[in-house]
């Protein structure tokens, strides 16, 4: 599928591009969908989607931590999305965003907050693979915006056998 990147912008408060997502973003350390704000809808579209995913997770296709559709193209905030419109399902199944959760010492992720403008509505609550390929000839514009998320592993002063490792501490 080509990018077509004209004046739909996906931006953030919470992070710069190619910048970090705070801990309180992450799945497992709060949570917090980021500040999404989108600008430049063209005046054709019908409806926006939004999906965040990881193409970085050690999984065949990555990980989608959130899909949403029936975005109505108006929309500039997308604070309340969650509730507002439909949530479809994530890497796991479940109907919410799930934030980044990279494997611990793995590395930074590219967390991919994709916007779609789209000349029909979305029907139902597709996974990203199902909207991707029925909605690819319905993309107007699209654009993104990345952040990067990192699991760091500490060194443990304590090893494998709960033993101290000698000179740690």
């Amino acid at each position: 599928m080509p990018l077509n990147i004209k004046d739909l912008k996906i931006t953030s408060a919470d992070f710069q591009p190619l910048g970090d997502l705070r801990d309180e973003h992450a799945g497992d350390k709060g949570n917090v969908l980021p500040q999404l704000t989108v600008s430049g809808v063209p005046k054709e579209a019908t409806e926006l989607a939004v999906i965040c995913h990881d193409p970085d997770a050690p999984l065949a296709n990555g990980f989608t931590h959130w899909t949403v559709y029936g975005i109505d193209p108006a929309t500039t905030d997308l604070s309340d999305a969650q509730e507002k419109f439909r949530v479809g399902p994530n890497g796991a199944g479940d109907k919410q965003y799930y934030g980044p959760q990279p494997p611990a010492g793995h590395g930074k992720h590219h967390y991919y907050f994709w916007v779609y403008a789209l000349d029909t509505a979305v029907e139902g609550t597709p996974t990203r693979e199902e909207f991707l390929q029925k909605y690819a000839g319905n993309i107007i514009e699209q654009n993104r915006i990345v952040g990067l998320y990192e699991n760091v592993c500490h060194a443990s002063a304590v090893d494998g056998d709960s033993r101290p490792i000698a000179g740690a501490g």
